[in-house]
């Protein structure tokens, strides 16, 4: 029955990967040797393994799938940021530190054994939908995530811009899972936005720390404070649903703001090279303007290290919501078939010391976000002392001139920054600070 061609060649093949799963039980033999029986006898099973699927299963397999399966296996056993990347994966990753991919705009993670969502990004088809920070998806089209790797989830949700995806979703207040079907797109991540608040008072909002983050926000203060006459006299940095990105990217946004030689960020691991210090450097740094950053719980990595930083060193007042807690540092290892390996190598702790895995960053004032109407009642609604009659008028140079137009804050006509009760709370506490630093303290 195996006497044909192609049964000669089916033979050939199979003794040829027996041979060389062999080989490399060989290969590793005296590397574990050394470490104690255990580990030979594991690498021994898993060869065997491979070997008796390769010659007896029913169907005939692909080599590298079952290789690629076994090791996805493996990193999945160990936490769930360390992953496996075939090739077309590994080319996406490079490319979204670059912040542009087609798909959805949702970053995600397996949290108690259920796909999470970490935050959804800004101005993409999962934020536009209403894809929450926290929100649990139980399925991608058809396909239960109860099974699936990050990485095989990205890859069911990314897809061509115009193509459609149904997600469905369990958060907490729903009685039952709900659907929603996205239009995937083009997803340009800006990585930092800003505007003028009000006289002196900047916004600057980091979205994702990627390749440009660091050149993006030294143009932005540049220019707020072109538009604030040179100065500013506070900033919010809002790291609110930032997933997180570049730790090189994260230290260098803090040294806008940390004086030269302090340190910003630590990490330790087993090896020599995954234990590092980063320390403040030379170069442009900001006045020491009142600071106050904004967390949530979609703050996660390299957000919470900007956070944790600026807390510690008692440089900004952090406010929000406590953040997600991913306190782990992952390297991204090329391997020789173009596919990667993102491995978990280290942990990194803010300059107190503290680790963030699992914890996240305690803001120093809590403030829930509460949804606020966009508008305001007119000025008619309200009756002053102008308006009853027979009032008397001021003489003098105080009497208000009522036809000299006001100027309104830059604040006040914003719609999207009237209806952010946290981002209103931070911008008065900027001012508070200025108004408080004017009272005169009481003579000892």
């Amino acid at each position: 029955m195996f006497r044909s061609g192609k049964g000669r060649k089916i033979t050939i093949f199979i003794t040829v990967v027996s041979a060389l799963v062999i080989f490399i039980g060989m290969g590793v033999q005296r590397r574990c040797a050394a470490q104690g029986g255990n580990d030979y006898e594991s690498i021994e099973l898993f060869t065997d393994v491979l070997s008796i699927v390769k010659k007896s299963y029913v169907e005939e397999v692909d080599t590298k799938k079952l290789i690629y399966g076994a090791i996805n296996g493996m990193l999945s056993s160990l936490d769930p940021h360390s992953s496996f990347m075939p090739p077309e994966t590994y080319k996406e990753m490079k490319i979204d530190t670059k912040g542009s991919f087609g798909g959805l705009g949702i970053e995600i993670t397996i949290k108690d054994g259920i796909l999470t969502v970490i935050s959804p990004i800004e101005d993409t088809p999962a934020f536009k939908a209403g894809i929450k920070a926290g929100d649990q998806i139980l399925k991608i089209d058809d396909k239960f995530t109860k099974d699936l790797t990050i990485t095989d989830a990205v890859k069911r949700m990314r897809g061509p811009k115009g193509s459609k995806v149904t997600i469905s979703i369990f958060r907490e207040g729903l009685d039952k899972p709900k659907e929603y079907t996205l239009e995937r797109d083009i997803i340009q991540v800006k990585s930092v936005k800003f505007k003028t608040l009000d006289d002196g008072y900047g916004y600057v909002r980091i979205a994702q720390f990627q390749e440009k983050t660091d050149d993006d926000l030294d143009k932005a203060l540049k220019t707020l404070r072109d538009e604030n006459g040179g100065n500013l006299r506070g900033l919010v940095l809002d790291l609110r649903n930032d997933p997180g990105g570049l730790l090189d990217q994260a230290v260098r946004v803090t040294e806008h703001f940390i004086d030269e030689g302090k340190l910003i960020v630590y990490t330790e691991g087993r090896e020599k090279d995954s234990k590092m210090k980063f320390t403040s450097r030379k170069g442009g740094k900001e006045q020491h303007y009142p600071m106050v950053v904004l967390i949530n719980s979609g703050s996660a990595s390299a957000s919470e290290i900007v956070a944790g930083a600026l807390q510690d060193h008692k440089r900004a007042v952090v406010m929000g919501t406590q953040s997600f807690g991913k306190g782990s540092v992952q390297t991204i290892i090329p391997l020789s078939d173009n596919s990667g390996l993102r491995l978990t190598t280290a942990r990194y702790f803010t300059p107190s010391g503290r680790s963030i895995q699992a914890k996240g960053i305690t803001p120093d004032i809590v403030a829930e976000r509460v949804e606020l109407a966009a508008t305001e009642k007119k000025e008619g609604m309200h009756i002053r002392e102008k308006d009853l009659e027979n009032h008397f008028e001021v003489e003098g140079k105080e009497k208000v001139d009522e036809k000299k137009p006001v100027k309104t804050p830059a604040y006040k006509a914003d719609e999207q920054v009237k209806a952010d009760s946290q981002l209103l709370r931070a911008l008065d506490l900027l001012k508070g600070w200025e108004i408080l630093k004017t009272i005169d303290k009481p003579a000892a």
